[in-house]
């Protein structure tokens, strides 16, 4: 502790000395838009001092009175040489290469991109990738992504969730614009409360995140950024029909209200009436769903004085029935009549975010975050009655500049959380508060050339964590070119809210019971983890072809655990870890342009995931130990006067699962250990008419593999053996779906 007390202060004793920086923004111009431009080199002419934009096409080089000409390139466009005669905020807009008379290049922006220079390990997926499969919502947004694993939660909710690493989205901190969203109450389904079409692009980080967003991230983080009132267009629709019944409306209207106000309204509806039960279980297949998705966005920006404002209020109610077919909620709930479920949601949230741009010291700038959210969720599931209501509070202060000069950066700042929890389970209630107040500090170091380091710290006073200290590190070297060698580590810890972590359990006939060992959270103590990774990615050409391929292997060791353990087919336990409990994953991705628009991207992923149940140590249940992912793309060109077509396809196979022990149930309802292998194809196929209007048609598990009986005891689901979550493939089987997207920019 001491040792990162004196550390902080050596940097901060530098910061006095700060040396002058130019900052400003490159763009370039697509579909009549202006966009960031990602990559792109600025350097004083004849002088190796420079840099590269940063994912938002934004950058910060040292100054000096002397630095007159300032060159900014990419490949694929018309290099141009500024002359600087003071130091001002630069905004600049990089014309394509086709308008020079004797060369022209061509380059396709890819979908999903992997930085070669960020010390952390991140992937970036474009809104072009999202636009690849259905998408409808965020959970479904990773469905062409090999680092994600998107897998059904029960056999009677409908809800997919998602892995990284191996571990369940809880153990990843899942933010909107840097903002922790997918928490607490709304960690099973949130999800699916964020519309895919309101989301501009996402940033998926293995290992650790930045200290800067919090202390909970154990496995990774993954950023949603919304689209912009200023940028998005004029106005958008996205229609969808699924042959499951789902019926979605997506409508986008934004408005110029001033030369620095814009402002966007988005509307989301979906409906799903119609009931199916393809295997004859009584069970529907996939529930009755409808949901009203509305949020108000405004954008400020004053680039004189360095000004960026965004104020986000949003409105949702959710309401999902499942269950058996013949169900009626009016005369069937609370009895033994038929077996069903409702889940009523309704969420009230705003969010706020500014940001401040010195204007005479462009290196330094000062973000101030803030986020209330009220979250109320009504349920029952059979007999099963969980009620819970979530308020939330975060701010979050963040303070940046340099030391000496741009190669050695900082951030620090301070955040604060409130969280009040009123849960009410059959006929226990459970109400607690947790507060937090936290500072930072962080330092990022870049050589301009091979290596890259970001190390961070935290301590936060937590009311029920008590106080602790979270420290983390992230590391990059390129011996060579196009290569990154990363390595990781860091330590995250959080409250288990072992309820609203695991609804699913609700549909089954199993017992619930806290082994309280007399701590703070449900009388358990909190989960503490430590993340260590490494990353090798290298890119090279194939036939003259760009290609890459990527090895990663992370650990994540649990000091502390909730174990959830469903090993008794008739109980549901949680307890603290008395043990081991550790998470091992591999990955090799492997990227192609194997010529004019086609891409191919596979990838393999190994796990081994086991921690000590008190009945021993066992391997995670349902989850495979071997996965296979391929992705497919292909477009054509887009000429004038002509439709652009583009395809594409998404394979997944997954090695068996094990299953829990089943052994003390009746001959009857005993499972086998593992499940067998599955593997699912999906197709879409989409028709651009013009820059303004576009046709898709799709299929999911074309293939139409399904699992068989998903529902053990689905005859006699009010008996002791009745459970819905031994799944491990899909069940509805195939689903073609169609839409349109229309749009005036």
């Amino acid at each position: 502790m001491k040792k990162y007390l004196i550390l902080i202060m050596m940097f901060l004793s530098f910061f006095a000395f700060g040396q002058e920086q130019l900052k400003g923004i490159v763009l370039e111009t697509s579909s009549s838009k202006e966009l960031p431009l990602s990559g792109a080199n600025v350097y004083w002419l004849n002088s190796s001092v420079g840099g590269v934009t940063n994912d938002d096409g934004t950058f910060s080089i040292p100054y000096k009175f002397s630095y007159n000409k300032l060159v900014i390139s990419y490949i694929g466009f018309k290099a141009d040489t500024i002359i600087i005669t003071e130091n001002r905020y630069i905004r600049h807009v990089l014309q394509a290469s086709e308008e020079l008379d004797v060369v022209t290049l061509i380059s396709r922006k890819q979908a999903t991109t992997k930085s070669y220079l960020k010390a952390t390990n991140t992937l970036f997926v474009s809104s072009d990738e999202l636009l690849k499969a259905a998408c409808c919502n965020l959970s479904e947004s990773f469905e062409t992504n090999p680092s994600i694993d998107v897998n059904f939660a029960d056999a009677v909710s409908g809800t997919k969730q998602i892995r990284m690493l191996g571990l369940n989205s809880p153990y990843i901190l899942i933010t909107t614009e840097n903002i922790p969203s997918i928490r607490g109450a709304s960690q099973a389904y949130g999800l699916s409360f964020i519309p895919g079409t309101w989301v501009e692009s996402i940033q998926i980080t293995k290992g650790t995140g930045s200290v800067v967003n919090g202390f909970e991230s154990i496995a990774g983080q993954i950023n949603a950024e919304l689209v912009k009132p200023n940028t998005d267009d004029k106005l958008f629709v996205n229609a969808y029909a699924g042959l499951n019944g789902r019926f979605e409306l997506n409508t986008h209207i934004n408005q110029k209200v001033s030369d620095r106000w814009s402002t966007g309204l988005y509307l989301h509806g979906n409906k799903r009436d119609k009931k199916f039960d393809r295997n004859d279980d009584s069970f529907l297949d996939v529930p009755i769903k409808e949901q009203i998705n509305v949020m108000s966005r405004w954008q400020y920006t004053n680039g004189e004085k360095g000004i960026v404002s965004f104020i986000n209020l949003r409105y949702l109610n959710d309401k999902t029935q499942s269950g058996q077919e013949d169900f009626n909620p009016e005369s069937d709930r609370g009895t033994t009549n038929f077996w069903g479920s409702e889940i009523n949601t309704e969420r009230f949230e705003i969010t706020t975010k500014l940001g401040f741009v010195n204007p005479k010291v462009p290196y330094q700038s000062l973000g101030f975050q803030t986020a209330f959210s009220h979250h109320r969720q009504d349920s029952y599931f059979g007999l099963n009655i969980y009620d819970i209501q979530h308020n939330s509070f975060y701010s979050n202060l963040v303070y940046n500049s340099i030391i000496t000069d741009s190669r050695h950066k900082i951030k620090t700042g301070l955040s604060f959380t409130y969280d009040h929890f009123d849960e009410f389970v059959d006929t226990d209630s459970f109400e607690r508060t947790e507060n937090s107040v936290g500072g930072f500090f962080e330092y990022a170091y870049d050589d301009l050339d091979k290596l890259t380091m970001t190390a961070g710290i935290r301590l936060d006073q937590h009311n029920r964590l008590g106080f602790f200290v979270t420290p983390r590190l992230h590391v990059r070297y390129s011996p060579w070119e196009k290569s990154a060698f990363r390595a990781s580590i860091g330590r995250g810890k959080r409250s288990a809210n072992i309820f609203a972590e695991n609804q699913n359990m609700f549909s089954s006939s199993r017992q619930i019971n806290i082994l309280s060992n007399g701590g703070k959270i449900y009388g358990l103590d909190p989960e503490i983890a430590w993340n260590y990774g490494i990353s090798y990615l290298q890119g090279f050409n194939l036939f003259e072809r760009k290609a890459d391929v990527t090895l990663d292997f992370y650990r994540t060791d649990f000091h502390n655990q909730v174990i959830v353990d469903w090993e008794n087919p008739f109980e549901l336990n949680f307890y603290n870890l008395n043990g081991k409990s550790y998470a091992n994953s591999f990955q090799i991705e492997f990227n192609y342009n194997a010529f004019r628009g086609f891409d191919l991207r596979t990838a393999y992923k190994y796990y081994d995931i086991k921690a000590d149940y008190n009945s021993g140590r066992l391997e995670k249940p349902l989850t495979p130990r071997h996965r296979l992912f391929a992705n497919a793309s292909f477009e054509t060109d887009e000429k004038e006067n002509s439709a652009q077509w583009k395809f594409d396809a998404t394979y997944n196979w997954l090695d068996s699962q094990r299953f829990p022990s089943t052994n003390l149930s009746t001959s009857e309802f005993r499972l086998d250990e593992y499940s067998p292998t599955i593997g699912t194809l999906n197709l879409q196929v989409t028709k651009v008419f013009s820059s303004k209007f576009e046709v898709y048609l799709g299929a999911e598990n074309i293939t139409n593999v399904r699992q068989s009986n998903p529902i053990v005891s689905a005859d006699d689901p009010f008996g002791s053996n009745f459970d819905s979550n031994f799944v491990y493939g899909p069940i509805f089987g195939s689903m073609f779906y169609s839409g349109l997207r229309y749009r005036i920019e």
